[in-house]
């Protein structure tokens, strides 16, 4: 049956929406929903946020594209294999030691998170957030990278929505003269801010573009993918970022700086919050296990079916979900972004050589 070239591009289009959304599925998590990530790396600057923004969206737009077409080109069914390319086999595989604890260890943390976002809003109910969470990821996550990419186009424009939701009501019930933040940071602070963010986020990225890159056909849409993914990211951190900022150091020392916003909304917009931070964080917990099962998988010790090891895994996160949230992330974030840093500059400096 012959297509038409108008299906094609409708067909085309809409592949790149998917990879998009993916995209930005991938990167926003519980702590970019909650504006504690946005407000350390970005917000704290103040009047030089909107800079930060714009250079954290083109490194997303770049750095995403040239991640996703290097895992096309090699046929690179796990980061496993896009890290031994990129830094050598050496290296490589202490890099893929230290981002296979650390991805484990993440995934608990938005265990963790799950059931804190239970405990929040019904009062308890703890360790039933957590094991129903694991549960919904089993089901996703061993149907593959297409369930992955449906999951994200329904859960990621919910997010944009809220999110533009936030930022009108915000615009609205504040003067635009209220935009003061004082600044506590030297030049080679916040010119390092976008660089570290991005480089922070496409760490954890790496589980799910790598396969993402292999299995899409279409370099081209790859790289528009890239472009939706880095322009609605670069959306969601204005307005989110504006919000933060009208509220100013009321939300400097906020454990949650986004749920002192919303609290003004009403108690429905209330728990549309949450359910978002729990979609949110749900996308995240989806792309690390896949990622995780994927570098597994080419692994001798570990063949066997999918099914078994997303099992596997989700116990062994549900074990460090015991640890709780903000002791996890303090410790480890930090170090993972160190770890990303030379892992943007080595995806930006790696040239065409054999897959080999």
């Amino acid at each position: 049956m012959r297509v038409s070239k108008r299906n094609l591009q409708s067909i085309q289009w809409l592949a790149m929406l998917q990879v998009g959304f993916t995209y930005i599925g991938t990167i926003v998590g519980a702590g970019f929903a909650s504006g504690q990530e946005i407000f350390q790396f970005i917000t704290r600057y103040g009047s030089k946020s909107v800079p930060i923004i714009i250079v954290s969206v083109l490194l997303f737009i770049l750095a995403g594209a040239k991640i996703m077409l290097i895992a096309h080109r090699i046929r690179a069914s796990s980061y496993h294999q896009f890290n031994r390319y990129v830094f050598g086999k050496k290296a490589g595989l202490w890099i893929n030691v230290f981002t296979l604890l650390t991805l484990l260890c993440t995934t608990g943390v938005m265990l963790a998170g799950s059931g804190a976002l239970f405990a929040q809003q019904l009062g308890g109910f703890y360790q039933i957030g957590i094991i129903g969470t694991a549960l919904l990821v089993y089901v996703i996550t061993s149907r593959g990278m297409q369930a992955i990419m449906t999951v994200n186009t329904f859960v990621v424009p919910l997010m944009l929505g809220f999110t533009i939701l936030i930022g009108i009501h915000t615009f609205l019930m504040n003067d635009a003269t209220s935009l003061s933040f004082t600044e506590r940071s030297s030049v080679s602070e916040w010119t390092l801010a976008p660089f570290l963010y991005v480089a922070f986020n496409l760490s954890l990225a790496l589980a799910v573009l790598v396969p993402l890159g292999s299995t899409v056909q279409d370099p081209r849409v790859l790289v528009g993918g890239s472009i939706i993914g880095g322009i609605g990211l670069g959306i969601l951190l204005l307005l989110s970022n504006y919000a933060l900022l009208v509220r100013g150091p009321a939300i400097a020392q906020a454990e949650v700086p986004m749920a002192m916003i919303v609290v003004s909304l009403g108690p429905l917009v209330q728990w549309l919050f949450s359910l978002v931070i729990l979609a949110e964080i749900f996308t995240t917990l989806v792309g690390n296990v896949f990622g995780l099962t994927r570098q597994l998988q080419t692994l001798p010790q570990f063949q066997t079916g999918p099914r078994v090891l997303i099992a596997g895994l989700l116990m062994v996160c549900y074990v460090i979900s015991q640890f709780g949230f903000s002791t996890l992330v303090h410790h480890l974030y930090p170090l993972f972004g160190y770890l990303g840093a030379g892992t943007l500059l080595m995806i930006f400096l790696v040239r065409q050589k054999p897959a080999g």
